[in-house]
């Protein structure tokens, strides 16, 4: 009994503290003991329910039918909505601190919620080469699916929540889009639900305007229930050579070198410092050196950017073999390097044995309990971007990147932006490699202010021709956002489809104004 007695003394000492000090306190000060006690073990049950459910679905071959169902469902909400007088704008039942953007908009408040419950693998294609899944299927769904029947995908997005309809609607990038492009061209197929509740298809061949439209624009044009990816096959271990590289210009010159070759099929950098990096290659293979496997996904391992760091402390090449989906999740556990601020010790050896299994923390759970102390605190000392910019720029870019915000690490992600007539293309007819800059992290300028100094990155990013990821906090006028982005073809579809009655325009839903 006497250490129940002990544990039971502690506990009641904790809440105590607790009352004295406030529990606004406790979670702004001391966040990591709510986080560690609340949040790790919530996460837990979250995803062990949805990847049970998700493959509960599958194999019971239950998904095509439910859909249908589904979608019937979503265009009856439309049709009554119109025929109520369709006196507020549309958008998605979706919670917003259920999505991975770090933003909760205001819209969900006044506009008609249509309600999406569409989180299913729909099925996989090997003939086609593709997979048909439901918006909220995640990137850990998908993997943990294909991989085990070796297949992937061409572009596969970090973070295992992010969402099929998310990547869509907005966009995504990962390691091998110098070679395939982001997310949205490696998309054959979207089914989308109207304005005027009518379900149609979009491909390359039908319904073409719509297909290039829909991509970046945040689901104000219809209701995204279906898209169809391509798939590759799969081997089950990714050969990942670590290059530290110092000088700035070094770093530009190499990291452009190995972008433009296609032989590597992935390729990333993550920057330390503005003289210090580490370059990333890596190419699928069937066989591993077995005194050089590193199951990096494992839950008792160092975090991913910490292990890199080390290449670049000891001042050493070397080369790995890592598990395909481990390699895919690498920065999931420590959501990049983001944990660190939440959880300083996460990475501590003894903290990753005894409680690394539960980590990372729901990036939603994280929006739905911070409290508009820790909003506002994050808003002002905490910078979360990702800026895409051509790889002629990139010194210059991260040169400006140190001057406005100075944070690191900074990732390097290259990809290939092909001509097209949506929202984002190449200035030219002609394709062009870019590079995605993402800056997570407490900026340390001592100058730092959050909206002048985001104003300047995006006036920089715009004068180059670049484009801003829309999950982030955009301090852009509307002027200065349809100068960075090509609005000819998302207005013209917006005025036939009916969309300016239903949806609000994209640059009113992610604009700063928008949200909390």
């Amino acid at each position: 009994m006497d250490p129940l007695l002990y544990l039971a003394g502690l506990v009641v000492m904790f809440l105590l503290w607790i009352k004295v000090k406030g529990l606004d306190y406790v979670i702004i000060h001391q966040r990591w003991i709510f986080v560690c006690l609340f949040l790790l073990p919530l996460s837990v049950i979250f995803d062990v329910y949805y990847y049970v459910r998700a493959w509960l679905i599958f194999k019971m071959c239950s998904a095509p039918k439910l859909h249908d169902q589904r979608v019937r469902d979503i265009q009856r909400q439309v049709r009554e909505w119109r025929k109520e007088g369709g006196k507020t704008y549309m958008c998605t039942g979706r919670p917003g601190w259920l999505t991975v953007s770090l933003r909760v908009g205001k819209y969900k408040k006044t506009h008609k919620n249509i309600m999406i419950n569409m989180m299913d693998i729909l099925e996989v294609d090997t003939k086609r080469q593709v997979v048909r899944v439901e918006p909220l299927a995640n990137m850990g769904q998908v993997t943990a699916l294909l991989n085990s029947i070796g297949w992937t995908l061409p572009v596969l997005p970090e973070l295992d929540d992010l969402t099929v309809g998310g990547l869509v609607m907005g966009t995504g990038i990962e390691s091998s889009s110098h070679i395939y492009g982001l997310f949205q061209h490696i998309c054959v197929a979207y089914e989308l639900v109207l304005a005027d509740g009518s379900l149609v298809r979009c491909t390359e061949e039908e319904n073409s305007d719509l297909f290039h439209a829909v991509p970046w624009s945040c689901g104000t044009l219809g209701f995204l229930v279906a898209a169809e990816i391509k798939i590759v096959p799969a081997k089950p271990w990714v050969k990942l050579h670590y290059e530290p590289v110092r000088g700035l210009e070094n770093i530009c010159k190499r990291f452009t070198e190995v972008s433009e070759n296609k032989q590597n099929t992935f390729v990333e950098g993550i920057q330390y410092t503005l003289d210090t990096a580490v370059i990333m290659t890596g190419t699928l293979t069937d066989h591993a050196e077995p005194d050089k496997i590193n199951r990096i996904g494992l839950y008792f391992k160092p975090w991913f950017f910490k292990h890199v760091e080390g290449y670049l402390k000891g001042d050493y090449s070397g080369v790995e073999y890592i598990p395909l989906r481990h390699y895919y999740h690498r920065h999931t556990r420590s959501i990049f390097w983001e944990l660190q601020d939440i959880i300083p010790f996460g990475n501590n050896p003894v903290f990753r044995w005894f409680f690394g299994w539960m980590v990372p923390p729901k990036i939603s759970l994280l929006k739905l309990t911070q409290g508009e102390t820790i909003r506002q605190l994050y808003e002002q000392h905490h910078v979360v971007q990702d800026m895409l910019i051509p790889m002629k720029h990139l010194q210059a870019a991260i040169t400006r990147f140190h001057q406005d915000i100075d944070v690191y690490p900074l990732w390097l992600c290259p990809f290939l932006l092909p001509p097209g007539r949506g929202m984002v293309h190449p200035k030219g007819q002609e394709e062009e490699l870019y590079v995605d800059i993402g800056a997570y992290g407490e900026p340390k300028v001592k100058h730092f202010e959050a909206k002048a100094s985001t104003r300047q990155l995006e006036k920089f990013v715009r004068d180059v021709h670049g484009f801003q990821m829309l999950y982030a906090d955009v301090y852009m006028g509307r002027e200065e956002f349809w100068e960075m982005f090509d609005g000819q073809l998302y207005h013209r579809l917006r005025e036939e489809l009916g969309c300016n009655e239903a949806f609000p325009e994209v640059y009113n839903k992610i604009c700063k104004s928008a949200r909390h």
